[in-house]
C-alpha cells in the first residue's frame, strides 16, 4: 500500500538478507510485488497463527483480504493442495516451468472428535430432531461419523465441543421452528423477587424521571479525552487500549458529557427546550470497583412553550433541585437531608449544591453547569442538571416494601419564632441545624421564613428569622417547658453562629 510500518516484538514478517519483504499473513511488500515485467515468481503457502495475525493487524491498522481470512482461521489441511493448485493455475494462464517444492515444518494436527448425544438437542435447544436426521445433517456438513463420535473437518476451527454439534444440527433444522414454551416453575405460589435493591432503585429512578417529563437517553460509555477531562476524567486508567475511534478513547467519568453532547446535537437542529436523563455507569479506573451507578438529568432552555399566560420561563437550578429531590424520594432516600456547598469544578460556582446525609455522605448534586463547560461542548446555555448516586442511599432497616402507619400525636403543637443577628457569611443551614439540635425529641421542624440585610444592622450583618415547631408526645407543654426549650435554642444558635437574638 506504499506505506512504511514500524514493527515490534512478536509481529511476524517475511524477510531475507536485504530486509523485510512482507508482513506475514497480512500484506506483501512493494519491492517483491508482481508487475508486467515479472518473469520469476516465488510462490509460498503458509499456515499462520490467527490470533497473532489479528493482533498484528490491529496494531498496524491494516485491513486487507489476507488478514480478514487468516485471522479467522483457514483450513490447515488445504495448505499443500493449495500450493499445487496455485502452481497449476500459473502454468495454465502464464506458462513457465515450476521448480521443486520445499516444505518446512509440518501441517498442524487439528483432528478432533466429539460425542453426538441426540438428547442434547432437546435439552439445549428445545427441538425434537430424530437421531438419523442429526447424523445426516452433520455428514452433509463434512463431519465424519464413527459410531457416536463426530470427527470435525479441518476447515471448521469454530467447532470446539459437543454443544457446537447441537448448534450445527439446530441451525440447519432452522431455529424459526422453535415454539415459545414457558419454563416450568420450580415451586408453586407467587415467584420471589429477583431484583436486587440497587436494581429496583435503578428501575424506579427511570420511571420517576420519565414521569417528571424527562426523555431518556442511552449514550456511549466511551467519550473523547477532552470531554472526559472537563468532568475529572481522561487519565490513563480509563483510556481504551483499542478504541473504535479517536472520539471514543476514554471511559466516561460521568453521564453529563453524553447528555450535553446530545443537547448540542438537538440545538443544532433547532430543538432549544429539552429535558434529558440517563441511568448508567460512570468509570474512574479500570478495576471492577471503579464503576458507579449514576442518575443524571439536564434541563435546557425554558420550562415549556410560550403561551398567552406567560407561564413559560427559563429553567433555573431550583427546577433541577426539585427534580433531584423527587427522584431521591422515590428511590427511598431519607426525608431529612442537607444542602451543602462544595461541588465539582464543572458546576457553576455559587449556583449549585450537594444533597447530603451528614457532612461527608453525598447522595447527589444539582445546579447550573459551568459556562466554560458548555462552551467547550458547544451547548447554548444556561443549562441546569443533577447527578444522583443511588448506591449511597442507606438500605431500609425494615425489609417491607410498604411504609408503616403514620404516627400522629393528638397533643397540641406549639410554634415559636426567633430572629438572630449574625455575620453575613453565616449560612442559614448552620443556624437551622443548631436550633434543631437544642431538643431532638420536642423539636419537630425548623424552617427559615425571613432574611434581612442592611439597615440598622450595619455592614456585614444580616438577620435570619426561623420558626420552630414543638410537638409533644406525652403531655401538653406548659409555659415553663416552652421557655426552657426556647432558652436552649438561643444558646445553641448563639454558640454555633456567634450571633445574638434580635431585640
Amino acid at each position: 500500500d506504499e506505506k512504511e510500518y514500524t514493527f515490534s516484538a512478536g509481529q511476524v514478517v517475511i524477510s531475507d538478507d536485504k530486509g523485510v519483504e512482507s508482513i506475514g499473513g497480512i500484506m506483501g511488500g512493494l519491492a517483491t510485488g508482481c508487475t508486467e515485467e515479472t518473469t520469476n515468481v516465488f510462490l509460498e503457502a503458509a499456515v499462520w497463527d490467527h490470533v497473532q495475525i489479528a493482533e498484528t493487524g490491529r496494531a498496524l491498522k491494516i485491513n486487507s483480504d489476507a488478514r480478514y481470512r487468516n485471522e479467522r482461521g483457514i483450513d490447515p489441511a488445504f495448505n499443500m493442495p493449495a500450493i499445487e493448485l496455485a502452481t497449476q493455475m500459473i502454468l495454465d494462464l502464464c506458462g513457465g516451468e515450476p521448480s521443486e517444492m520445499v516444505v518446512a515444518g509440518e501441517v498442524p494436527d487439528v483432528a478432533r472428535a466429539y460425542k453426538l448425544d441426540p438428547e442434547r438437542v432437546q435439552s439445549l435447544v428445545g427441538m425434537a430432531i430424530p437421531e438419523s436426521e442429526q447424523r445426516q445433517t452433520l455428514t452433509a456438513l463434512g463431519f465424519r461419523m464413527e459410531g457416536s463420535m463426530a470427527h470435525v473437518p479441518s476447515w471448521r476451527p469454530d467447532v470446539q465441543g459437543e454443544a457446537d454439534l447441537v448448534e450445527e444440527v439446530a441451525r440447519v433444522a432452522s431455529l424459526t421452528k422453535l415454539k415459545g414454551i414457558p419454563l416450568p416453575r420450580i415451586q408453586s405460589g407467587v415467584p420471589k423477587q429477583i431484583l436486587s435493591p440497587l436494581q429496583k432503585r435503578e428501575q424506579i429512578a427511570r420511571r420517576t424521571a420519565a414521569a417528571l417529563g424527562y426523555n431518556e437517553c442511552v449514550t456511549y460509555s466511551f467519550i473523547d479525552r477532552a470531554s472526559a477531562e472537563l468532568f475529572g476524567g481522561g487519565d490513563d486508567a480509563t483510556m481504551l487500549a483499542n478504541p473504535i475511534s479517536a472520539d471514543m478513547s476514554h471511559l466516561r467519568p460521568a453521564l453529563l458529557p453524553g447528555l450535553l453532547q446530545a443537547a448540542a446535537r438537538n440545538q443544532a437542529r433547532g430543538q432549544m427546550d429539552m429535558a434529558l436523563f440517563e441511568v448508567g455507569h460512570a468509570f474512574h479506573g479500570g478495576e471492577p470497583g471503579d464503576q458507579h451507578l449514576m442518575v443524571s438529568g439536564i434541563l435546557v432552555g425554558r420550562t415549556g412553550p410560550k403561551d398567552v399566560h406567560g407561564a413559560s420561563r427559563p429553567v433555573d437550578l431550583f427546577d433541577a433541585k426539585a427534580d433531584a429531590e423527587a427522584v431521591l424520594s422515590a428511590i427511598g432516600a431519607p426525608a431529612k437531608v442537607q444542602i451543602l456547598r462544595g461541588g465539582e469544578s464543572w458546576w457553576h460556582p455559587g449556583r449549585h449544591g450537594r444533597i447530603c446525609l451528614g457532612p461527608k455522605k453525598a447522595l447527589g448534586v444539582f445546579g447550573e453547569l459551568h459556562p466554560k463547560v458548555l462552551q467547550a461542548l458547544d451547548v447554548k446555555g444556561p443549562v441546569v442538571g443533577f447527578t444522583l448516586w443511588p448506591a449511597e442511599i442507606p438500605l431500609p432497616r425494615n425489609a417491607s416494601a410498604t411504609r408503616g402507619a403514620l404516627t400522629v400525636s393528638d397533643l397540641q403543637a406549639v410554634e415559636r419564632d426567633f430572629a438572630f443577628v449574625v455575620d453575613a457569611e453565616v449560612e442559614a443551614l448552620t443556624l437551622v441545624n443548631a436550633a434543631a439540635g437544642a431538643d431532638k425529641v420536642l423539636i419537630e421542624d425548623v424552617r427559615v421564613f425571613d432574611e434581612f440585610i442592611g439597615g440598622s444592622l450595619g455592614e456585614g450583618k444580616k438577620s435570619l428569622a426561623i420558626t420552630v415547631r414543638l410537638q409533644p408526645t406525652d403531655a401538653t407543654l406548659k409555659e415553663a417547658d416552652i421557655e426552657a426549650v426556647s432558652a436552649k435554642i438561643v444558646e445553641k444558635v448563639t454558640k454555633a453562629t456567634g450571633g445574638s437574638l434580635r431585640g
